[in-house]
């Protein structure tokens, strides 16, 4: 029996070179008066994995600025990302409230 390895390309490694060639876009949440910072920080949790901390930090922002960056990605990731925004449906809290937030994205560079 031969002890030869075999040395397997690191997929990690390749995703990582991939994502370096792509430039990065930023995932832009856009203010209103339609939805409750609850539903900011339960939406950031929901989509991007963000604990409460971050989302009230990103939703003091976007009330306050009137926009926050909540991802920095691929072109790909960030288009499905504000699509996700897009379709996270109206607030509950807040009667008027006919749908979603607005999300843009922008090249990072």
């Amino acid at each position: 029996m031969s002890h030869e390895s075999i040395t397997l390309p690191r997929t990690k490694e390749k995703q990582k070179e991939k994502l370096k060639k792509q430039p990065p876009y930023h995932v832009i949440l856009l203010n209103d008066d339609d939805h409750t910072y609850d539903y900011v920080i339960r939406m950031l949790k929901v989509l991007f994995g963000y604990p409460e901390e971050k989302g009230f930090q990103m939703a003091k922002t976007v009330d306050t600025t009137g926009r926050v960056i909540v991802d920095t990605t691929t072109l790909e990731r960030a288009e499905l990302k504000r699509d996700q925004i897009h379709a996270f449906g109206p607030d509950p809290l807040i009667a008027r409230c006919k749908g979603s937030m607005s999300a843009i994205i922008e090249p990072a560079e």
